[in-house]
């Protein structure tokens, strides 16, 4: 099904890669295209998909609007044989995740085996200093573009977008102190509130059986929104809960 809408509002070509971004992880959408010249968005999309959840995605990246065009509904139409389009960026997978997760546990078995004393507790700071700081490092790469992903899930970031831009920062924040051994029961108590709250959005998503991306990697790697994220997020809550209750 494809629909074509003309867009108000960009100016640049930026604009036109923001919007295609967020038009583009719209549940149901095969692919999204905006081009400047002509400002229009070429949706397709599998079913039909209601304006309302397109113009929700265009305002999440900026002051956009859409405007179906005369031979387009408000809703996706089909058209004779389309053409295959294949989806852009690279495929979903979670290799990526698992991999980066595997390779910060076992830096840290490393050097927590050649200071030559075995701690769980040291283990587990090192490895939260290590997530945080990679997980932030993959964000940051494409800061406008994660926050336009993690828009769609978070519950807060869905009612700010500074706090989806500020989001990468508090994550480096928290790296930072987990690995200077800063203040401590401050940083848990923080990890453990961002944790919580980030599990709430992903809980949702997949209560809704939403086919979306995850963030967690930022815009650079295409990671699906799993289970895998819920329990990635439940256990840095119960490490920097357990760092809370028994403190070393």
């Amino acid at each position: 099904m494809h629909t074509t809408f003309t867009v108000t509002g960009m100016r640049c070509a930026e604009c036109a890669r923001a919007l295609t971004r967020v038009l583009g992880i719209v549940p149901g959408v095969r692919s999204a295209q905006v081009t400047v010249t002509p400002p229009e968005a070429h949706i397709e999309s599998d079913a039909p998909i209601p304006l309302p959840t397109l113009e929700q995605a265009a305002r999440s990246a900026g002051a956009y609007t859409l405007t179906p065009h005369a031979a387009s509904s408000s809703i996706a139409l089909p058209t004779p044989q389309p053409p295959p389009t294949p989806t852009t960026g690279p495929t979903p997978s979670l290799f990526p995740l698992l991999l980066i997760v595997s390779f910060i546990a076992g830096t840290c078995a490393l050097t927590t085996q050649f200071r030559g004393v075995w701690s769980w507790h040291t283990l587990m700071l090192d490895f939260m200093a290590g997530f945080f700081l990679v997980f932030s490092f993959f964000k940051l790469l494409d800061l406008r573009a994660f926050a336009d992903a993690y828009q769609v899930y978070d519950l807060l970031a869905r009612r700010s977008r500074a706090y989806a831009l500020a989001y990468p920062f508090l994550e480096l924040a928290l790296g930072v102190a987990y690995l200077i051994r800063w203040q401590p029961m401050l940083v848990n108590a923080a990890a453990l509130a961002l944790m919580l709250i980030g599990s709430l959005g992903v809980l949702r998503a997949l209560l809704d059986k939403r086919a979306i991306r995850c963030a967690c990697l930022g815009a650079a790697l295409n990671l699906p929104m799993t289970t895998v994220t819920l329990i990635e997020d439940l256990g840095m809550a119960a490490m920097a809960a357990a760092a809370l209750l028994w403190p070393h």
